[in-house]
């Protein structure tokens, strides 16, 4: 069935996003043409073009929700220093982890790749600093590489343990976080 290209509606904008969603979970951000989503949704490649400029606008708008919810948690994090600083980046990346897990699982693998490009350049230089705010701004290799492993550790859990409740994962990666944490002197 294919939609009426003379007058999108609303409800196609949202179907091509959970179309994008889904294909970008299989065959991942780079392996997904626009072309595969408009076949997914029934609709032409020129009614994903109507309502997303490119293929970058799309995961865009996929991921705004969670990269507003990042700037936050960096705004946050900018009113602390030391312990308190990496205590409130660990909260606040679990607490953006598990409510945007599929956003995560969707793009886990090519994350690096996806930083490079020029809409992301915010997302990066947030990310370092949300590393140096779980190392407690501490310059030894122990603390970082411990940041960078609660870091990755974090997003990997999200994505693998999608079935786990929010209830059950938050407290879960919580604990390991705080653990693996201890404020460095």
């Amino acid at each position: 069935m294919l939609v009426d290209m003379a007058r999108p509606t609303p409800e196609t904008h949202g179907e091509i996003l959970a179309a994008a969603a889904r294909r970008f979970a299989v065959t991942g951000y780079k392996g997904t043409s626009l072309q595969d989503i408009a076949r997914e949704v029934g609709c032409s490649k020129a009614a994903v073009l109507y309502h997303f400029a490119n293929k970058e606008a799309l995961l865009g708008e996929l991921m705004a929700p969670a990269i507003a919810v990042l700037q936050a948690l960096d705004e946050r994090i900018a009113e602390h220093t030391g312990a308190a600083a990496q205590r409130v980046a660990a909260e606040g990346f679990v607490d953006l982890a598990v409510r945007f897990r599929r956003e995560i699982a969707l793009l886990r693998d090519e994350f690096p790749d996806l930083l490079q490009q020029p809409a992301f350049t915010h997302v990066q230089q947030i990310s370092e600093r949300l590393l140096a705010a779980l190392a407690a701004h501490s310059d030894r290799p122990a603390a970082r590489i411990a940041a960078m492993v609660v870091l990755a550790g974090i997003a990997k859990a999200c994505a693998e343990f999608a079935d786990v409740p929010d209830e059950e994962l938050r407290p879960a990666l919580l604990a390991v976080a705080h653990r693996a944490l201890e404020p460095t002197t």
